[in-house]
This record gives structure tokens, C-alpha cells and sequence, in this order.
């Protein structure tokens, strides 16, 4: 039995894809049908219908033409039916394929920058397609630093999915680059791939090859050009690393003011509980709403109106040594993690007691305790531990992450700003009168001016720099 019952070919605009089909079409038992998702049309300028499936029923049921497209090659050994599909393609049906291990991807790529010019010049010359040398058509054009960089994150974007997704599912993809399509080998690899005995003498050589010119001789702006791409990270030297694992969006974690349409996301180890005492005086002290799920968070969403969600975010140094206030300092008690405290013991130097520390413990020994537990959350965010990265200390630009995979807050509040913000948030969902925040929204505060220096930002700043780089913190307090 065939492994594949159909065939993908993820390619963007000027990438060679129609020269691609054409000499996938040239092959006994493999028929491509073009731009099958395309929003403006089905297949083909000018077509109307793929198998009998009008763009209007595509459109009202994009499953329907898969469907079709399968049970034109389903179960036959001789023929093996596919289409192009591009990022800006329907995307209701880039899951479905993408996961589907009966659907062959052959993923096709170029020099981003070749791609760039080439269209370009194309929309410059209205030329897309060229059968005939006589009938070139060729125009300079004006390179923009913003326009290419937008470029290359979309299809790096587009990229990145699509190789995660097969990674993830346990699949593999048949990947070929602009220049390899030249070389009837390569073809013949595609078709042996795809299940089919058919093999090619020579390539379909209708479709020619438009503007071949170096790329400096096809741009007015070559020396502003260089420049831009002597700024480009082409190695991605400037990222910073994320070995942290993903969040979910955490709705069980969710707090609702009693009556009002405010919603709070909270990062752990920020002010919770400042936040969730704020919501219940909005309400005249009525008892907050927690523990929602995804259907009963719609559900209030659709019974409060207006209503807008929320989160705040924390100084880096204090939220750490929050946690470490929290969670780690004391030997016992609600929300204290115990084994972990045990195993930081053990494994990586906290001078801390077994038990609980006392009246004697020092700003000194404080200092020295903290400073054991920035090495561990560094090496925890690094992966480079067995122990679990909690939410407690795990960075706030991950968390809002995991939000924004249900949903994106409304407001990214920082935690200085809430005295000033909290209150005209509050105004928007209809709050006549809200009330006050205290000063002080950190009790942990004290503590850490007595043991904060610059080598406890180092530290911090070192083990939180996406962070830093994401917020734009200064040192703390700031």
C-alpha cells in the first residue's frame, strides 16, 4: 500500500514552485493542482472548480477539496495527487495537513533575498510567469531594509511551523532548495519519494528562468543594500537562548473581581495578592471569582460587559527573591516547596538550615542564601537542572506567552504603574469610585534593601536577561 495518499508542496512566491509543478506534472501519476487554498482563487487564475469543488464550496468547507484530492489517489499504487500552499494560503487547513502523516510534504525554499527582488520586479513589471526569452521583461528596484526584514520573518516564521509540527508529530518532510529543482536527479528523488516508479529523461523547460542577473544588477540602492544586511544576525548571534519549557495560559490561575468585568492573569511571585485584595474592595469587599476554566471563563466573558483582563509584571530582583521568600526560605508551611528546598540543600549549596531559620539568621546569611538560589534559577532557566521551572520563577515573558495562547491580556501593567493604572482600568468597565492600592506592594521589600548590591543584579540580570531584553528593566528598583 502507498505510504502517502496525497502531496503538500509548501513553497512562497517566487520560489520556483510553478517550475516545480510543472515538472511534477510531467511525471506519469502525479498531478499537482496549483494554489488549491489560494483566497482569491482556486488553483488557477481563471479556473473555477479543482475535482468538482467550486471556490464557494472550498471556501464554505475547505475539508471538502482534501477530501477530494485524496480520493483521487487513495488506494492506487499508480497516482498520487497534491497541491501548492503558501503561508498566506487558507489556514484553517495548515493543521489538518501539517499533522496528517498520509500527506506528503515537500517543503521548497530560496535565497529570502533572491525572493525579495524577484517579486518585486515582478509586481514592477507585471511579469509573473515567462515561457519565452524574447518576451523578458526586467525593471530595477529599490531595496527597503524595513520591507526585507518583514520578509524574512514571515517566511522564517512559516518555516520554523512547519518544522516543529513534523518534529512533533514524528514525521519528516522532502525539502528542496530554488537551485536543486535544475537538476533532473533531484526530480526524479521527488517522484521515488512520493511512491511513483515514473522517472524523467530531462526537466519541462517551458517555463524560463526571469531575470538572471547578478542581484546588484537589479537594485537602485546596492550600497544602501549592504549596509542593511551587514546589520542582519544571519547567524543569530544577538539571541538570546530559551531552554525554558512552554506554558499553558494557567485559567485556573485567573482572578475576577466579584462583579466587575476585570480580569487578572498573575505572575507568580508578583503582587497577587495585592492585586486580588484590590478586586475585592472594587466590589465592596464581595469574594473574588477563582478557579475558572476555559468554559466558565467564556462564559463570564459573555456575562460581562464591558469587561477587560489584565496582568503585572515585577522587577525581575524583587520577583525572584519573592520566590525565594515564599517558597523556598521558610521550612514548611502553605505554598512552600519542600523537596525542592531539601534538594537545593543537597545539590547546590543553600545555607539554609533543615529546619526553620531563626531569630539569629542574618542580612549577611540572607544575601548568601539568595545569591545560592539566583545560581539555581539560572541554571533551572537554562535546563540545565532535573527540578522543575515553576511558574514562581520561571521568566514573566514565558508566562505571557502561555496567556497569549488563549488569551493576550488586555494591559501589561508594571508593577510601579498600579496605584495610577489600576483605578483608570477600573473606570473603563464602569467602577464610579475604585479604591486605593497600598504603597508598599511588595512585602519583601525590606528585606531586599538590605541585601540588594550590584552583584545581586548581575546575578539576576544574568539568569533574567529575556526579561531585561523584553520589559526593558533598569536595575532595580526601577
Amino acid at each position: 500500500m502507498p505510504e502517502f495518499d496525497y502531496f503538500v508542496l509548501f513553497a512562497e512566491m517566487r520560489t520556483g514552485s510553478n517550475f516545480l509543478e510543472a515538472n511534477l506534472n510531467a511525471f506519469d501519476g502525479i498531478h499537482c493542482h496549483g494554489e488549491a487554498f489560494n483566497p482569491n482563487f482556486i488553483g488557477y487564475p481563471n479556473r473555477s472548480e479543482i475535482l468538482g469543488i467550486t471556490q464557494e464550496e472550498r471556501d464554505a468547507s475547505p475539508q471538502s477539496l482534501i477530501a477530494a484530492i485524496r480520493a483521487q489517489s487513495a488506494g492506487r499504487d499508480s497516482v498520487i495527487e497534491g497541491f501548492r500552499y503558501f503561508n498566506d494560503h487558507d489556514g484553517r487547513v495548515l493543521e489538518p495537513i501539517l499533522t496528517d502523516p498520509r500527506c506528503a510534504k515537500i517543503v521548497l525554499t530560496r535565497n529570502p533575498l533572491e525572493s525579495y527582488i524577484s517579486r518585486k520586479i515582478a509586481a514592477a513589471t507585471g511579469q509573473w510567469k515567462l515561457t519565452h526569452a524574447k518576451h523578458a521583461k526586467s525593471q530595477k528596484i529599490t531595496f527597503v531594509a524595513a520591507e526585507f526584514a518583514a520578509h524574512v520573518d514571515r517566511l522564517q516564521n512559516f518555516q520554523v511551523h512547519i518544522l516543529n509540527t513534523l518534529q512533533k508529530t514524528g514525521q519528516t518532510a522532502f525539502y528542496v532548495d530554488y537551485e536543486d529543482v535544475r537538476h533532473v536527479e533531484v526530480m526524479n528523488g521527488i517522484a521515488a519519494w512520493l511512491g511513483r516508479k515514473a522517472r524523467l529523461d530531462a526537466l519541462d523547460r517551458n517555463l524560463k528562468k526571469q531575470n538572471p542577473e547578478p542581484i546588484q544588477a537589479k537594485v537602485n540602492n546596492v550600497a544602501e543594500m549592504e549596509a542593511a544586511l551587514a546589520r542582519f544576525d544571519r547567524f543569530n548571534l544577538s539571541r538570546t537562548p530559551n531552554f525554558e519549557p512552554r506554558r499553558g495560559p494557567l485559567v485556573p490561575t485567573y482572578i475576577a473581581a466579584p462583579e466587575s468585568g476585570l480580569l487578572f492573569l498573575p505572575m507568580r511571585s508578583g503582587p497577587e495578592d495585592v492585586v486580588t485584595d484590590w478586586l475585592s474592595a472594587l466590589d465592596g469587599g464581595g469574594k473574588v471569582r477563582l478557579k475558572f476554566n476555559q468554559k466558565s471563563l467564556r462564559a463570564w466573558k459573555l456575562e460581562q460587559r464591558p469587561n477587560r483582563s489584565f496582568t503585572v509584571i515585577r522587577h525581575p530582583v524583587a520577583r525572584v527573591h519573592a520566590a525565594f521568600c515564599d517558597r523556598i526560605l521558610p521550612a514548611a508551611g502553605p505554598g512552600v516547596f519542600t523537596d525542592i528546598r531539601r534538594n537545593l540543600r543537597q545539590h547546590f549549596n543553600l545555607p539554609l538550615p533543615e529546619g526553620a531559620v531563626g531569630q539569629e539568621y542574618s542580612a549577611e546569611e540572607h544575601r548568601e542564601a539568595f545569591k545560592a538560589f539566583l545560581r539555581f534559577v539560572k541554571s533551572s532557566l537554562n535546563g540545565q537542572t532535573n527540578l522543575r521551572v515553576d511558574p514562581a520563577w520561571a521568566t514573566q515573558s514565558t508566562l505571557l506567552q502561555g496567556f497569549a495562547s488563549y488569551q493576550t491580556p488586555d494591559h501589561v501593567i508594571r508593577e510601579p504603574d498600579m496605584a495610577e493604572e489600576l483605578p483608570r482600568l477600573a473606570r473603563r468597565v464602569g467602577a464610579e469610585a475604585p479604591p486605593g492600592l497600598p504603597e508598599e506592594t511588595d512585602r519583601h521589600a525590606p528585606a531586599l534593601e538590605r541585601v540588594y548590591d550590584a552583584e545581586i543584579e548581575a546575578m539576576a540580570r544574568d539568569a533574567y536577561l529575556r526579561d531585561y531584553e523584553a520589559f526593558g528593566f533598569d536595575d532595580w528598583p526601577a
